[in-house]
């Protein structure tokens, strides 16, 4: 079958504005060849997010949707129940603070006492019990046809995005069939997923027929809270470690990296792919849609 590449950038109800105010800034330099150059530098910023009185995490982000993203941190944590009444989110943008405020006790110390570092940008935590959580995970058996997946990889790599503005940073995109929804991205893979993670918190969204996309590394993190927030599907542009691999066999996710082009790797979930489209009909990697300045 003969794919249409046509970029629609409609169905998205949150896309990336490379152009928002606070998000970059230009900084002058030195190219090369020694001819002085300017380019625009992704911002970072902490945010320090409090569930009621505790202080629970302070992390590094570009600084858009700090909301969604207390939200989603502290829900793929296990701090939030799904069935949990949030009573208010007050973010103070000179104290650089989230304060998520809802109906239950907070007794989070032993928790804290065991995070993990992991291999997440910009120092991702992930609490020593979330492995725990998988036990209790059952996704949903959601086929996915192939020519959904090359048409999202075309829209969401054309999408003007702050990636191919200034670089240095990662996205996470929330999806349903072929269309893009919800495209979030931050200094960590980390960051951009709870983002989404927060959004659909917040507006009641349904995970079971949803695809996760990120531009990141498929580790083990990435593995662990998309399977928590109960998403089927996980995809990539990017690789795999081999514990991303081995949990997302353990817990039924499907998994699929490497996708450019005509080409992609699925290591998980095989069995549900719907291959309803022919690769050589898939239009290969366009270099105009690749980062301003990035290596050819």
């Amino acid at each position: 079958m003969q794919l249409d590449t046509t970029v629609d950038l409609s169905s998205y109800i949150i896309a990336p504005d490379p152009q928002a105010p606070r998000l970059t800034r230009s900084v002058e330099g030195v190219d090369q060849n020694g001819q002085p150059t300017e380019i625009s530098v992704v911002e970072e910023r902490p945010l320090t997010i409090f569930l009621n009185g505790q202080e629970i995490v302070t992390a590094m982000t570009i600084g858009d949707y700090p909301e969604y993203l207390a939200l989603g941190f502290l829900r793929n944590q296990g701090m939030l129940r799904p069935d949990e009444t949030v009573h208010r989110v007050d973010y103070d943008e000179d104290l650089e603070t989230v304060v998520v405020r809802t109906d239950g006790q907070t007794t989070y110390e032993e928790k804290l006492k065991k995070k993990t570092r992991t291999s997440g940008c910009a120092v991702g935590t992930v609490f020593g019990d979330m492995m725990e959580g998988l036990e209790q995970v059952t996704l949903p058996d959601l086929q996915v046809k192939t020519s959904d997946l090359y048409a999202l990889a075309s829209t969401i790599n054309r999408t003007p995005s702050l990636y191919l503005e200034a670089g240095a940073i990662h996205g996470t995109v929330l999806c349903k069939d072929h269309l893009p929804l919800v495209y979030m991205e931050d200094v960590g893979r980390h960051n951009a997923v709870d983002k989404i993670a927060g959004w659909m918190f917040s507006d009641g969204v349904s995970p079971d027929d949803k695809v996760l996309y990120t531009t990141g590394r498929l580790t083990s993190e990435m593995v662990i809270k998309t399977a928590l927030m109960g998403i089927p599907v996980l995809a990539s542009r990017s690789g795999f470690t081999a514990w991303g691999v081995e949990i997302a066999r353990q817990v039924g996710l499907t998994l699929i990296g490497r996708m450019r082009g005509q080409r992609f790797v699925c290591l998980s979930g095989e069995d549900r792919l719907l291959r309803d489209a022919d690769p050589s009909a898939v239009p290969d990697d366009d270099k105009k849609h690749r980062r301003k300045g990035a290596p050819t």
